[in-house]
């Protein structure tokens, strides 16, 4: 069966909006007719070569739909289930799994290298990450999926399957942000906006947020910002000024840039947390001198997918969706259909709004 789907031809290359032949679902496989797919700025850095993956391939990975059949062997799901997509699920069996550390699991993106559908002109595709969203429909392992959680519209539940575990992860499983600290959050994109409200949810106070675009400004306060701060090279001497002279408890850095990653570590307080949630390249280096790391003794500490378990955390962020604390129609700024794909990527790359959400 034929779908259009956004296809990375090569990495550098311009997004293709065409059509692909996605088979039917094999032994332990779901079919899954997207409803919505985040835009997020880790399948950016696929498109660039940040992150390698293999291709041609098909993006996305944040993304909601609906089961429109299932494979020989899938019993707990039938067609017509609402499904959030997992682009990175755990195998279970190797040492991080056996401790807890899922999100460390060191075959979760193995799904990328398999065939996933053929292009028009018989190139094989892969998934981009595992799930390949920025589709119409598609084909994934059973682990690739987890049920909607009841109370949250699909199309919503799509921001849940990365920005929201990210972001909420970021701040409450690797900063552990406590009620009555401070907290700063580096960069108001999707994920820089679900930090903002999981630190507000926490009960932190103030919350300064820091972005290089004045206009978000309005984002990040509604997201719970307490304080708005325009990125310079005195970002960190301003964090110090709203928090008592100290800075901050916790940073939360979501850009993944060496200027910000320094920025973070040098607005916590002595003893603080700087927690680096952005992507960023090899070329990306940070230096700090042996003695400000003995003085200050702040902890800094890099955060994959926050940390999170998905089918843990899915329904506690559900219970704060349907209590009215986590919004999650604030992390998207435009809705889009599949062929505004490419300008999003360039939006993205002008540091323009927070989340565009594609609808099917």
């Amino acid at each position: 069966m034929v779908v259009r789907a956004a296809v990375l031809p090569a990495v550098g290359s311009p997004l293709e909006i065409t059509g692909i032949e996605l088979p039917e679902p094999g032994p332990g496989e779901v079919r899954v007719r997207l409803v919505a797919a985040g835009v997020c700025h880790s399948d950016l850095s696929l498109s660039d070569g940040t992150m390698r993956v293999p291709v041609p391939a098909v993006l996305g990975h944040e993304g909601a739909g609906t089961v429109v059949s299932v494979g020989e062997g899938v019993t707990d799901l039938a067609p017509g289930d609402g499904v959030v997509l997992n682009w990175a699920p755990a195998c279970g069996s190797c040492h991080h799994c056996g401790i807890g550390e899922v999100w460390l699991c060191v075959d979760a993106l193995s799904g990328m290298n398999r065939v996933h559908a053929v292009s028009e002109d018989g190139r094989d595709l892969h998934p981009g990450l595992s799930v390949a969203a920025f589709a119409e429909e598609t084909v994934v392992p059973v682990s690739c999926v987890l049920p909607v959680p009841d109370g949250v519209p699909l199309a919503d539940a799509a921001l849940l399957g990365c920005a929201v575990l990210t972001g909420y992860g970021a701040v409450h499983h690797s900063a552990r942000v406590r009620e009555g600290e401070s907290v700063v959050v580096f960069g108001v994109g999707g994920v820089g906006l679900a930090a903002l409200q999981a630190a507000r949810i926490a009960g932190a106070g103030p919350i300064v947020a820091v972005d290089v675009t004045p206009e978000k400004e309005a984002l990040a306060k509604a997201a719970g910002a307490t304080d708005f701060l325009v990125a310079s090279d005195t970002t960190a001497r301003e964090v110090r000024a709203l928090t008592g002279g100290r800075g901050a408890d916790a940073a939360v850095e979501c850009v993944g840039r060496a200027a910000t990653i320094r920025a973070a570590w040098d607005s916590t307080r002595r003893g603080g947390r700087a927690t680096v949630v952005g992507i960023g390249g090899k070329d990306q280096r940070v230096t700090f001198h042996a003695l400000e790391i003995f003085h200050w003794g702040r902890t800094l500490s890099g955060c994959v997918y926050g940390n999170s378990d998905p089918a843990r955390d899915l329904p506690v962020l559900a219970e704060h969706v349907r209590a009215g604390r986590l919004d999650l129609n604030g992390l998207v700024t435009h809705r889009i259909g599949l062929d505004g794909i490419p300008e999003a990527f360039g939006n993205m790359l002008a540091g323009k709004g927070g989340r565009a959400l594609v609808v099917f």
